[in-house]
């Protein structure tokens, strides 16, 4: 633990002892990789140091250096007063009685009317879990990986029951990757420890993956949505332009790594089939290696041991490492369809320092509530209210969903809903549109 020296005006460095008073403009000159200062509560943070241990990875707290982290803290965090005991060494002081709580563009109503939905919401039981639905949730996707696995042991293994089984695999992979993000955002344990277990079982175990990249990786979504620069989710290596001001940068600059104007044709060859069992594949590998996640490693390696051995003595392996792709590929379908219509047709911009509401609202759509629409996307379907409070437990969202509508009807912010085949199809479109104004800026601009 520590805070991390910095240079004072006279080119010396401060410990950073807690006591100082600061303004908005010293707190904001502190948002550098090695010069990180947080506002949680009026207390000013010295997070550099702390950035490179943090469970949700570095990039998070970096991604709020020199600003107002206050609602993102709450939105995070489970045991807040856990948490501020690691928190003390790193503070400096607080802001001066004369600055606002808030900072640049935040809007002091919506955050306080936020707020009050929040404490309205913990007080009628929304962030407790039911346990059942859970235990039901993980059963499910048990059972299903048995019985495709039996059926093949007692039935054999013609082409029909093949296809049958990895339905079945990818039901249960799909399934698992929505249950592995309800751990990942401790929403169903009170405490983070078993949280955290149950992440690594479900994501490591029984998906493959890497919990830790998992983190590193979608918490920064969470926190900056749609914000280039700093959510990885729109970090399109330069294989597709998204959202408009990305497009007309892009073509002004004429940058043609690809022809963007027919990204939305080309999407379905690249992005769809190939999300999960190449690009996320290659990354999870790659990052346990470089970051030494032994723990993520042998987790990782249990899924693969078992995988073998259960479907190499059916197949043999090469016919076990293609079945596997197959699922794989027929997963990455699914993934992709759930996750980008709730975000690829929306706002994105740089950095606004906006209010979470505001940012979470506008950068984010919802889409209809029906019982198949619920388990198909893992309750992403409410997607704003998921992004508005990460750790309440999914089966709260429909409950929470009316009050925030009514809060952003209140403030005047857009609240979306759309049904599954249109959120589908604004995926398309959203795509068509940004290619269209990369070609005209390409072209004429």
């Amino acid at each position: 633990m520590g805070g991390g020296g910095q240079l004072n005006d006279s080119g010396k460095v401060s410990n950073g002892q807690a006591g100082g008073v600061y303004t908005w403009e010293e707190v904001q000159s502190h948002n550098s990789k090695n010069d990180q200062w947080v506002v949680i509560d009026r207390k000013v943070y010295n997070v550099t140091q702390w950035a490179k241990r943090h469970p949700g990875g570095f990039r998070v707290l970096s991604h709020h250096a020199g600003e107002d982290a206050t609602e993102a803290f709450t939105a995070f965090h489970i045991n807040q007063k856990f948490v501020q005991k690691f928190m003390k060494p790193l503070l400096l002081g607080e802001l001066a009685p004369t600055e606002p709580s808030h900072d640049r563009n935040k809007n002091a109503a919506v955050m306080r009317d936020f707020h009050a939905l929040r404490t309205d919401a913990e007080k009628q039981g929304l962030f407790r879990t039911k346990p059942l639905f859970f235990f039901l949730h993980l059963g499910h996707i048990i059972l299903l990986e048995a019985v495709a696995w039996l059926m093949l042991c007692y039935w054999g293994t013609s082409w029909t029951l093949t296809l049958l089984c990895s339905i079945m695999l990818s039901t249960a992979q799909s399934q698992a990757g929505w249950l592995q993000h309800d751990f990942g955002h401790l929403s169903v344990f009170k405490t983070s420890r078993w949280n955290h277990l149950m992440h690594h079982f479900v994501i490591g175990h029984l998906k493959g993956a890497s919990a830790s990249w998992w983190n590193h990786r979608h918490f920064q979504h969470h926190a900056k949505p749609n914000v280039y620069l700093k959510d990885p989710d729109i970090n399109t290596v330069n294989v597709f332009v998204v959202g408009n001001v990305q497009a007309v940068e892009y073509g002004i600059k004429k940058i043609k790594n690809w022809p963007y104007n027919y990204q939305h044709q080309y999407f379905f060859l690249v992005v769809p089939p190939l999300l999960i069992p190449v690009f996320y594949h290659f990354q999870i590998i790659k990052s346990m290696i470089s970051r030494r996640y032994y723990v993520d490693m042998i987790w990782f390696l249990s899924f693969y041991i078992r995988y073998f051995y259960c479907y190499t003595p059916l197949y043999g392996p090469f016919g076990a490492i293609a079945l596997l792709f197959f699922v794989r590929f027929l997963e990455s379908h699914w993934f992709v369809w759930v996750t980008q219509m709730n975000h690829l047709a929306m706002e994105m911009d740089y950095e606004k320092h906006r209010d979470w509401l505001t940012m979470q609202v506008q950068t984010t759509c919802n889409i209809e509530q029906s019982f198949f629409n619920d388990w198909f996307s893992g309750h992403l379907n409410f997607q704003i209210e998921h992004h508005l409070f990460p750790t309440m437990p999914r089966h709260s969202y429909h409950l929470v969903a009316p009050q925030v509508h009514a809060l952003c009807d209140k403030h005047g912010i857009p609240y979306q809903t759309k049904t599954l085949w249109q959120g589908f199809a604004d995926v398309v479109t959203s795509l068509k549109s940004s290619g269209e104004l990369w070609l005209d800026a390409y072209l004429y601009k």
